[in-house]
């Protein structure tokens, strides 16, 4: 088995969060591996009747970004992960997660998975997308609705 030195892993802040966060703290004791945390925000859409909104929308995404930046410090000290890296991101999920795994030489992915299939799966799935487009190994946790 190859030895991991970087995991990434992304969180949503939804109820399986630490789960997720936990298990890849697991792997970070056998593997002896750096952790990295991130929480990627969507950009907000706003729609005041077709009027020019950015300024509100701007103000909405630094308030996102600082909510995010806050509850990932919360969650690395809960799990004890101390001076890990934590990561607010803007824009689509699955790219910035595949960007920064780039970015940061990651050599595993740690996403929640809901499993979904049929209809629910074509609709759309993180986890799917990054398993897919991932330049690393990925590994789906398993999360219950």
């Amino acid at each position: 088995m190859t030895a991991y030195t970087h995991m990434l892993v992304a969180v949503d802040f939804s109820g399986s969060t630490d789960s997720v966060v936990s298990k890849a703290k697991t792997l970070t004791g056998v593997f002896d591996a750096r952790l990295s945390l991130v929480h990627v925000v969507e950009f907000a859409q706003v729609d005041l009747s077709n009027e020019l909104v950015i300024p509100q929308e701007l103000e909405l995404d630094q308030e996102l970004e600082t909510l995010a930046q806050s509850r990932l410090q919360t969650l690395a000290e809960k799990h004890g992960l101390g001076a890990n890296t934590c990561l607010v991101r803007h824009g689509s999920t699955r790219r910035e997660i595949l960007a920064l795994a780039e970015e940061m030489d990651v050599d595993l992915i740690v996403i929640g998975s809901h499993g979904r299939q049929g209809i629910q799966l074509l609709l759309g799935s993180t986890a799917n997308a990054v398993l897919h487009g991932a330049p690393c190994d990925v590994l789906a946790v398993r999360i219950s609705d």
